[in-house]
Parts: structure tokens; sequence; C-alpha cells
């Protein structure tokens, strides 16, 4: 499988960071990810980084303190559209209430997986965004 160029895990639970790192290493989905522990910190790393160099994936969790899923999407869309256009973002959620769905149809979000990421999951993810498929594990 060729590899994604990057991809950017942001989610306030180092453990569900940790279990991610893991299953996409372990997969060899891509050699540079990156983890944001907000999404003040994900828009941050953003605007530090090169539109060419920027993540193919963004797994973004939706419920983090501080600034969430949501509003980090809400200032996402007024980056420059070079550092949006090649990447693809995928919600990662265990519940979402029906006012936090509605405010989702008008953001870019390529689609919403229920925790845990998992490889069948991932497997998803890469053969419907990117025509990828994992190797046999």
């Amino acid at each position: 499988m060729e590899k994604l160029a990057s991809v950017l895990l942001v989610d306030d639970d180092s453990t569900n960071n940790f279990l991610n790192e893991l299953l996409i290493k372990r997969l060899g989905v891509t050699d540079h990810l990156q983890v944001a522990e907000s999404g003040a910190e994900a828009l941050n790393l953003l605007k530090e980084t090169k539109p060419t160099d920027g993540p193919a994936l963004i797994l973004l969790d939706v419920s983090m303190p501080g600034m969430n899923g949501i509003e980090f999407l809400e200032n996402y869309v007024q980056l420059p559209a070079a550092q949006r256009h090649a990447t693809v973002v995928i919600m990662l959620t265990t519940t979402m209430d029906a006012s936090d769905l509605s405010r989702l149809n008008d953001l870019p979000i390529a689609g919403l997986v229920s925790k845990p990421l998992t490889q069948e999951k991932l497997a998803t993810i890469l053969q419907l965004h990117f025509r990828r498929t994992l190797p046999e594990q």
C-alpha cells in the first residue's frame, strides 16, 4: 500500500492516542504521524505547517475540553484553502447528540466513525477516501 503523506490525530485522551498511534504504525499507514491533544493545539500545528506538508488525514475527536472537534472545524474552515484542500477529516466519537450532528452538516468532514478506531474501520477509511488497501496482516 502506498502510504499517506501524513496523519494528524486529535484527541484529548492520551490512551486513545497511544492505541491509535500503535494501530496506524502497525498497519504502515504513514511514516509521518502527528498528535494533538486539543483542537487549539491541532489548529496551531496546521497553521505552522506548509500547505504542501499538511496531513492527508485528520482523525478528530468530537468531545474535547476547550476547543472541541466541532469548534476546531469551525476554525479550520477559516484556514487558507491551500492548507485544507488535500485533507480528509474523519470525526471520531462515542456518542453525539442531535444538535452536534446538525452542526456537522455545514462542516468539511468526510465521515463519522464510532470509537474505538479498529483495523477494519481504518481499512474502510483508506479504501473510501484514498483508494488504498491495507496489506494482509
